[in-house]
């Protein structure tokens, strides 16, 4: 594995380039269907049972979200449904305290990816970025990064930022993206806060226009979806998908 450069300081606040929030959200908001393009459309309830993965992916296919979000075990079940359709099979790992072992974490990522999950979004190893880790932190999140890329998989790094400092949450940001984290995401929903607009704003801050910023937790409604849009996120997490895209004229 490379070497992995320290983070400094004056990384966090170097010009990394900017992305058009504006821009973004109104090309997304322009339509329902290019709105659900940006929509991981996701289950994550531990009693989730089969027919409501079934369900899950049909209304992914319907109406063609970015991906269908699952947990581990359903990963089988739910690239069977999708095969063909276009639409990836999303899944969490480490998922949702952020205290898995390395070799855990890249197993697990592995066993996915091979199983046919395009998608992969972790926790962040919360502890040890609150212990100020950084190198741990970093070194967990290249490992997994790597072990996605290898396959062809999105890595998506899940900060949970109501549980951080303002310190915290741009510290482990910045340690995501040099590790390889393709987006950098708010929250897992199981922490007692999701996603909020000046979480969002400050992650895009940072990320610029190195990688993608997606928001999750709690976001129910097409003004909630349009926050975050404006704020800088260019992915949402949602798990009221199918009601969000119907506000903007979906059937």
């Amino acid at each position: 594995m490379p070497a992995i450069t320290p983070i400094r300081d004056e990384d966090l606040e170097f010009d990394h380039g900017t992305f058009d929030s504006a821009g973004f959200t109104k090309e997304t908001m322009a339509s329902w269907q290019s709105l659900a393009r940006v929509i991981d459309h996701t289950l994550l309830k531990p009693e989730a049972s089969r027919d409501q993965v079934e369900s899950l992916c049909d209304e992914a296919v319907r109406y063609r979200f970015a991906c269908a979000m699952v947990n581990p075990i359903w990963v089988p079940t739910a690239v069977e449904i999708l095969s063909g359709t276009g639409i990836p099979v999303g899944v969490v790992i480490g998922f949702p305290f952020g205290a898995s072992l390395v070799s855990t974490l890249r197993q697990e990522a592995a066993a996915l990816a091979r199983l046919g999950a395009k998608e992969l979004d972790m926790v962040i190893p919360i502890g040890q970025l609150k212990s100020g880790n950084h190198h741990a932190v970093q070194h967990t999140i290249h490992a997994a990064a790597t072990v996605a890329h290898h396959n062809g998989a999105l890595l998506k790094v899940i900060l949970e930022t109501a549980l951080l400092t303002v310190e915290e949450k741009l510290r482990g940001a910045e340690l995501a993206i040099q590790a390889g984290a393709d987006f950098i995401k708010t929250s897992t929903g199981f922490a007692g806060g999701g996603a909020t607009a000046a979480d969002v704003a400050l992650m895009r801050g940072v990320a610029g226009g190195r990688c993608g910023v997606k928001a999750s937790g709690g976001i129910r409604t097409l003004a909630d979806v349009k926050t975050m849009l404006e704020a800088g996120a260019n992915r949402i997490g949602a798990s009221a998908s199918v009601s969000i895209v119907r506000e903007l004229g979906a059937e």
